[in-house]
């Protein structure tokens, strides 16, 4: 059975030797700092409150981290028999983890599995139900080495994503730590960007892939400004729902920075999407790596086709350089020590006719071989390229969906054969 791509660890990750330690809410034993946390045990709070603690629908809600437009179901706090007035004051983190834990939340009978996805050296992914919200989710399971401890991009990912929220990044509802395994529960998304261009036979709707692309920036811009890395993105690792909705998923190669610029692997990047001073063997880079990735990713939506499919990091490497020329390339020691052919460079424009000039002058500023000048996501979100899609989606919350805008309509593509999107938006 084929993996699917978008939860999967990559086949050889680096292992740590770590004990994990976490609560039902995926937060670290550790005490949060504030006076009720150091004096409240989860196991004192069930010995005081046994039998008449309540929870609110506000804390159910924050901890599934449920976008605005979805609440829990009607009823569903009474039928728990957990509908109460509201707390005097805000639960600490770690009492809000007890109850929570008693609801059902880090427990593996909470979620009902229904298909496997795919499967890897590391984990297996599931489509799965939670019990709780009777809500599809996706349910990545991550085998557990005793000798070994878990996967470092297992805690990575974990890290990361608890503390990204937004839009149009997959949201982490749980976590599930056993002794055998380590079951992240994201929400669930019916398909990635492949498999969307896949079933559009490879032609989409310019309108259609200026609304993805603004959605990728979006949510990289929301990763940037927080000083996070992808540094995997590819359309496998984009999901969609039946909204048209687009988050980044997999985050196990990401990275969080704590300086401009930082030595790191060069291992990183599906080599389609890999930046040529990448390819050359740089490792020291920053949040302009990902957006040679998007450039690709735009020019691939744009022409339906792959911009350098090379199935080598040489073939990769000698694609790119036919493109334009590269000042000071040949300075650098990985490109002395290789012999690449020369090719005539070629006009962009000729490989993605579909394209509108903005569209070009923006394709060109995500593909420049320097990193340094590389547009940014937030700068690359306001060029003319997005006028059409107006001035309100610059101004709405990171937790809003930009479908909410009336002016924001996704158009049936040319070679689609499914069940359309849907094609309205909300003032």
């Amino acid at each position: 059975e084929s993996a699917h791509p978008l939860f999967l660890l990559p086949s050889n990750p680096d292992i740590v030797h770590e004990n994990l330690k976490m609560g039902s809410d995926g937060e670290s034993d550790q005490a949060s700092g504030t006076s009720s946390d150091e004096v409240q045990s989860p196991t004192g709070v069930c010995l005081r409150n046994r039998g008449n603690r309540r929870i609110s629908a506000e804390d159910l809600n924050k901890r599934l981290s449920l976008p605005a437009d979805i609440r829990i179901p009607d009823g569903y706090l009474e039928k728990l028999q957990l509908s109460s007035p509201p707390f005097d004051q805000p639960l600490s983190r770690r009492s809000r983890r007890a109850s929570l834990s008693e609801i059902g939340f880090g427990k593996l009978e909470t979620y009902i599995k229904l298909d496997k996805l795919g499967e890897g050296t590391y984990a297996t992914v599931y489509k799965g139900r939670s019990k709780l919200t009777d809500n599809l989710v996706a349910l990545k399971e991550i085998r557990l080495e005793h000798e070994e401890g878990a996967p470092c991009t297992a805690i990575r990912e974990v890290s990361l994503l608890k503390d990204l929220k937004h839009a149009n990044i997959v949201t982490l509802h749980d976590i599930v730590h056993t002794d055998k395994s380590l079951t992240l529960v994201f929400e669930y998304l019916d398909k990635d960007l492949k498999q969307y261009m896949d079933d559009c036979g490879n032609i989409l709707s310019m309108q259609n892939v200026k609304i993805f692309l603004f959605q990728i920036l979006r949510g990289l811009a929301y990763c940037h400004r927080r000083k996070v890395l992808h540094r995997d993105l590819k359309p496998q690792n984009l999901l969609i729902n039946d909204r048209g909705e687009l988050k980044l998923a997999d985050f196990g190669l990401a990275r969080a920075k704590s300086v401009p610029t930082k030595t790191y692997s060069n291992e990183v990047v599906t080599l389609w999407y890999r930046p040529p001073d990448v390819l050359l063997g740089s490792s020291e880079y920053s949040t302009q790596i990902d957006m040679w990735g998007v450039g690709c990713i735009f020019y691939e939506m744009a022409a339906g086709r792959p911009l350098f499919p090379g199935s080598t990091e040489k073939k990769t490497t000698s694609q790119l350089l036919w493109q334009n020329n590269w000042p000071g390339i040949s300075s650098i020691d990985e490109f002395k020590s290789q012999k690449f052919p020369k090719y005539k460079p070629q006009p962009l424009i000729n490989h993605a006719p579909r394209l509108d000039n903005d569209g070009i002058d923006l394709l060109m500023s995500f593909l420049k071989y320097e990193s340094k000048k590389r547009i940014s996501a937030d700068e690359a979100m306001r060029q003319a390229y997005f006028r059409s899609l107006g001035p309100r989606v610059h101004a709405l919350p990171e937790n809003i969906s930009i479908f909410t805008l009336k002016e924001v309509q996704l158009q049936r593509d040319p070679g689609y054969r499914n069940a359309s999107y849907s094609e309205s938006g909300e003032d």
